[in-house]
């Protein structure tokens, strides 16, 4: 058995959270692999380390001195290895360092020291191989992964070392320079090694217990979901919740290795569990039929009207015109005499009159009408489509309720029910859908 344990900036934050992870770790030997963020905010006044780092950059690009800034960087890490009993010298490893920093630094080496000093702390104190992400974490110019030679390096380095931390966020590209990842690129690391490593499992440390089926702002106390599936969680996503970006997830989705997303503060809780498929689970009447509930606000709804719509290619003209200013299309629907198509307010933008004015000009349409501040909310759940009557039980809960639809949309694999409905019954649809689908 091998996993991979990632522990977000929050976990690792200062030498208190360094000790839980230590217990989280020793309390499963298959725990073999260890991925740290940079050292994250220890109160709500704090800064994150990264974000320290990239202030320094930007003083050193004006030319203004960031030694304050730096000193406490350097405070900061210090404290932890002293806190902790370590024998690593950090402070010699950052004079190094600060030594060699100038405006021609460049933004991504710089920031990636967060990760570096974090994780080169982490490793004495578990006692792990410390291996440094530019020699496992391959990049290309564009961004993309080199699985190949990355699976090549964490499998010999687990080969002689048993056990090994790796800083996330960073790796190297062809011409041996350091590049960072997107924000939450140390998600995107350990998804790569865990996929490098074969890993059984990859567990995902960070301050929350696993994925809530709604947003806590909107709804009271929900329950966490414990069992989902990637695909489940891609609607989620795509829907607004806030959950793991889809480039974190996807090297353990192709190799078919379940991610647990634990709490740091908290790991006696189980978690939420991202899987593949899930062949059998318990009954129908004793599961929730949705797994989650999400959306989005500030949505346009345009209407478009012509005879004979479908025969006059007045739908595939009007997509070429979307795609022309970059609009994507969220939902169609489609009529014999007219469509109506769902897209953000903000990819519209400014070209939103423009849009409307080209399609009519272009398709000879008999009129566009269009309907702002329309907020889209989703129903997920792999269940749905085996409950009967559960579209019926959708409608009623948000008709008796007061919710006016505006638009509806079902998902061809059944996996999901969009509605449409006004901005200001937005946060009502949603607790509509939650409590209405949470109680068995």
């Amino acid at each position: 058995m091998l996993k991979v344990a990632k522990f977000g900036g929050s976990s690792v934050s200062d030498a208190g959270q360094f000790r839980k992870v230590k217990d989280i770790v020793e309390s499963d030997p298959a725990r073999r692999i260890v991925v740290s963020s940079a050292c994250g905010k220890r109160s709500r006044e704090d800064h994150k380390m990264t974000d320290l780092l990239y202030l320094c950059h930007a003083h050193l690009t004006y030319g203004v001195s960031c030694d304050d800034i730096w000193r406490s960087i350097c405070d900061r890490f210090v404290e932890i290895r002293d806190n902790l009993g370590l024998s690593y010298r950090v402070e010699n490893d950052l004079e190094s360092f600060r030594s060699r920093m100038n405006a021609d630094m460049s933004v991504d080496e710089l920031v990636s020291r967060g990760e570096y000093f974090t994780s080169r702390l982490m490793a004495e104190y578990l006692g792990f191989y410390f291996l440094d992400a530019k020699d496992c974490i391959f990049m290309n110019f564009d961004g993309t992964f080199d699985a190949g030679k990355i699976a090549s390096s964490v499998q010999e380095a687990l080969e002689r070392h048993d056990r090994i931390v790796v800083p996330g966020f960073y790796g190297r590209v062809p011409s041996g320079k350091i590049k960072v990842m997107s924000r939450g690129g140390s998600d995107i690391t350990g998804a790569l090694v865990a996929a490098a490593a074969n890993a059984d499992l990859y567990e995902n440390w960070t301050d929350v217990s696993g994925i809530l089926m709604a947003d806590p702002r909107i709804v009271e106390d929900p329950r966490p979901i414990p069992k989902i599936t990637y695909a489940e969680l891609r609607e989620l996503a795509f829907m607004g919740a806030s959950v793991l970006h889809e480039d974190s997830i996807q090297p353990v989705k192709e190799a078919l290795i379940p991610l647990n997303i634990r709490n740091t503060n908290s790991p006696e809780d189980p978690g939420t569990m991202i899987v593949d498929r899930v062949e059998t689970e318990g009954s129908v009447e004793d599961s929730s039929v949705i797994t989650g509930v999400s959306g989005r606000r500030n949505f346009a709804f345009i209407t478009v009207r012509k005879r004979n719509i479908i025969s006059n290619s007045v739908l595939r003209k009007t997509l070429e015109i979307l795609d022309k200013y970059n609009v994507p299309v969220e939902h169609i629907t489609l009529g014999l005499d007219s469509f109506a198509f769902v897209a953000s307010q903000t990819a519209l933008g400014a070209n939103m009159y423009d849009i409307i004015s080209e399609i009519q000009r272009t398709t000879a349409t008999d009129n566009v009408q269009i309907e702002e501040n329309i907020a889209l909310v989703a129903a997920v759940g792999r269940r749905m489509s085996f409950r009967p009557g559960t579209s019926g039980k959708f409608f009623s809960a948000l008709g008796s309720s007061g919710v006016n639809i505006r638009t509806i949309s079902q998902s061809a694999d059944e996996l999901s029910i969009i509605i449409g409905v006004d901005n200001s019954q937005y946060e009502k649809a949603v607790r509509v859908l939650y409590e209405g689908f949470t109680k068995n």
